[in-house]
């Protein structure tokens, strides 16, 4: 199965230096002056569009702008670029938001993708009036998700849960497709839920042997469901044409933050009740020694952010080794971004696309309708 890769759109913000945000991190914290502009974030899209991104991820929470309207606005700016909408079950009803997807794939002409994310941080999910604990959020996930996927196959659903209760909910029109559920979680609550609802199961940018526990554990969840789940990975990249280019870059992005900014930033997301967020910190454990915990894998970013928290650095050749590193895992999926997202999509677009294309593991969506006859430049003999 060819590579798929998604790029992100930054609706808290870019910058050249890391932007600050989420799980416990104000946004702006580390930086951000580029505002997140309907303009800017067309300008985004258009790019990872051109170069061959599938879709985007558009992140949730109170630091950011709403992933919903923001893509829908997105959609008549573009031709072809998906949207990987994060979304948190429990905040609205599970049949509003059947009907919303169903609208979306309507209008938009199939382009939704799914991101469920249940939420690891209580005194957010507190501020949208949701006072569950987290194990509660993911059984609530699992009834929400039961009665989405009911809908969307034309079902008249009465359910009545612990957490979700609905009668004679049905759909008039069905989305056409059925958008893929994308889902992540590193918790044991997480685990049967993934498995039971999810298409792709989402990890966070982890060294390939504990990539690989997580993609078995799944797997073997998922088979006793009787399916199977694809699998991808998020990370950041800093693509160049030398390694030495690279993490010149990488560093860069460190250079001049004052340690109390890096202590003040992990102090927030020490307090964090997303398992996945612990395993990020453990990665670094706050100091800025040792950054590159695997060949071309950094945590730097982790240092100065919330979520995802590391970064394939080095020449494209590297890059595209290590993607088909985590690809012989069983990953067919990769969700990347840099600081900033113009700038950097367009060395990973132009520099790594390329070699996976030359290996046979990936090739531009829009192939068939790209003109690559080169130009004939008149008096160049």
């Amino acid at each position: 199965m060819p590579l798929t890769f998604h790029w992100f759109l930054p609706t808290n913000g870019d910058s050249r230096h890391i932007v600050g945000g989420g799980h416990g991190v104000p946004t702006g914290a580390a930086g951000g002056d580029r505002p997140a502009s309907l303009a800017y974030l067309t300008q985004v899209a258009r790019t990872a569009e051109q170069l061959g991104f599938e879709g985007a991820l558009t992140p949730t929470g109170a630091w950011c702008e709403d992933a919903w309207l923001t893509t829908a606005m997105l959609v008549e700016s573009t031709e072809r670029l998906k949207f990987l909408v994060a979304f948190r079950p429990g905040l609205v009803t599970p049949t509003l938001a059947a009907q919303m997807a169903a609208t979306y794939q309507r209008h938009s002409g199939g382009r939704l993708l799914l991101n469920i994310v249940t939420g690891g941080e209580d005194h957010e999910q507190r501020a949208y009036g949701d006072f569950l604990g987290k194990d509660d959020r993911y059984a609530r996930c699992d009834e929400f998700l039961h009665i989405i996927r009911s809908l969307w196959q034309g079902e008249t659903v009465d359910f009545h849960g612990e957490h979700e209760r609905v009668e004679q909910a049905r759909l008039t029109r069905l989305p056409a497709p059925v958008p893929p559920v994308y889902f992540g979680g590193s918790s044991k609550a997480a685990g049967p839920v993934a498995a039971r609802h999810s298409d792709v199961y989402l990890t966070w940018g982890e060294p390939p042997a504990q990539v690989a526990e997580k993609i078995a554990w799944i797997r073997t969840l998922a088979r006793a469901e009787g399916r199977e789940v694809r699998f991808g990975i998020r990370l950041h990249v800093i693509a160049r044409d030398t390694a030495d280019e690279a993490w010149a870059q990488a560093n860069r992005l460190l250079s001049g933050t004052d340690p109390s900014v890096i202590s003040e930033v992990q102090q927030g997301l020490a307090r964090s009740g997303s398992e996945g967020q612990k395993r990020m910190l453990a990665l670094h454990g706050g100091s800025t020694e040792r950054l590159e915990i695997y060949p071309n894998l950094w945590a730097g970013i982790g240092l100065l952010r919330g979520g995802a928290g590391t970064a394939l650095v080095g020449s494209h050749t590297e890059i595209a080794d290590r993607i088909a590193e985590y690809h012989a895992l069983g990953i067919d999926e990769f969700v990347l971004s840099g600081y900033p997202h113009v700038e950097e999509a367009y060395w990973f677009g132009e520099g790594v696309l390329p070699q996976l294309a030359a290996r046979g593991l990936w090739h531009h969506p829009a192939a068939a309708a790209l003109d690559e006859t080169p130009a004939a430049v008149p008096f160049a003999s």
